[in-house]
């Protein structure tokens, strides 16, 4: 694994801490999103359908502050939109430092070499640079041709620089295992520092609904990715960003259930309910977040929306806390290596979830109203109370 051993002892032990004390739910990461704004329209996103007034709002550095301190994660990934647009990031970047957080920032990369010098390399610091397959690929999925050039370029830089550099990958139905093997072979032989990789989730909103992967497709592409490097067609060794038995869950190896809690996230509109990727609600305080949200009602068997989902931010988290409970499993699976053959782990039954609820114009339209009230005058806000 390519997680560096300081953060892998130090996520260790705070796990440890949360079970020993009993603690049911606890985050792991805090994703913080301080804007939606993107430099890219990516037709697999549904993160930057909102209207232009939205699109223009910020979290303050005070606010992203508060949410690192009340959430208390060991690791705050910084996402969007695209970070880099925010003018104060770096101000951010270096507090959370402070607090002695592992900082994730999670970029197309289009700004990082402008950017770059407002930043220093560190144990804690990490650039994510976001690529979904080669040259053809990935200027296909962000839907720009020469993003891809420009993000190899950015990388380079980053790791001359002194950077802990690694990448992340989304993959979607079109994606073809020899491909994604020689991918993952040309990223490594860039000198990267690790992959982070995920099936793509079906964003409501998202221009493109027609290539999500379903879970049985998702199992047998990375079955067929794995089984590259293990029959010996990868020219190099592949280093992963996450957790052995996350990726062996992938693979369908391993049956988790979905741990949303596990990765809350801060944005524009609040806490959101129940996780990243879906907006179900939001809270206007962590605490509020983990004590009213009914968590039960989400995950994999439990929802319409979430019947397909394989994202690292609702099963890492699940595969971190099995491999505290059980330590001789990962173990186990590092002796043996992803199995990519044979019988898979029981899937889930999905006769008992409920019907998907769509509400994504409904926590739209209570911000525009309040970006409307804010900017009325105090004579004009009288009025209307009268």
């Amino acid at each position: 694994m390519a997680v560096p051993l300081n953060q892998v002892l130090r996520v260790g032990a705070y796990v440890v801490k949360q079970h020993l004390i009993g603690r049911k739910r606890y985050p792991l990461v805090l994703m913080l999103e301080p804007l939606f704004r993107c430099n890219l329209a990516c037709s697999g996103c549904g993160k930057i359908d909102y209207p232009a007034a939205i699109l223009n709002q910020r979290l303050s550095v005070a606010e992203c502050l508060e949410a690192v301190d009340e959430c208390g994660a060991p690791v705050v990934v910084i996402a969007g939109g695209e970070p880099l647009l925010h003018r104060e990031l770096a101000e951010v970047v270096e507090a959370c430092i402070a607090r002695k957080k592992f900082v994730i920032v999670c970029t197309n990369a289009l700004l990082l070499e402008k950017k770059m010098d407002q930043f220093k390399p560190g144990p804690y610091f990490t650039w994510s640079v976001h690529l979904d397959g080669g040259r053809e690929e990935h200027d296909r999925s962000v839907c720009q041709d020469g993003v891809y050039d420009r993000a190899v370029a950015a990388i380079a830089r980053a790791k001359s620089n002194g950077f802990r550099t690694i990448i992340n990958a989304t993959l979607f139905d079109n994606a073809e295992p020899e491909k994604v093997a020689a991918f993952f072979d040309d990223v490594t032989e860039m000198g990267i520092d690790g992959i982070s990789v995920s099936p793509g989730y079906a964003y409501e909103r998202a221009p493109d609904q027609a290539h999500f992967l379903n879970r049985l497709k998702t199992k047998q592409l990375f079955r067929g990715i794995f089984a590259r490097e293990q029959q010996g067609k990868s020219k190099k060794k592949w280093q992963f960003n996450q957790s052995s038995m996350f990726l062996d869950f992938l693979a369908g190896n391993q049956q988790f259930h979905c741990t949303p809690w596990g990765n809350p996230t801060r944005t524009y509109f609040g806490w959101q309910r129940p996780c990243y990727l879906l907006g179900e609600g939001y809270a206007k305080t962590y605490k509020e977040l983990m004590e009213t949200t009914d968590w039960d009602s989400y995950g994999t068997g439990n929802y319409e929306k979430c019947a397909d989902c394989m994202v690292h931010s609702g099963y890492e988290a699940s595969a971190v806390a099995e491999s505290v409970r059980k330590p001789w499993k990962p173990l186990m699976q590092a002796i043996r290596g992803i199995r990519t053959d044979g019988p898979m782990a029981p899937e889930i039954p999905l006769d008992r979830q409920r019907p998907a609820e769509f509400m994504f114009s409904r926590h739209v339209e209570t911000a525009m109203e309040k970006i409307k009230h804010q900017k009325r005058s105090p004579a004009e806000i009288a009025d209307a109370a009268d």
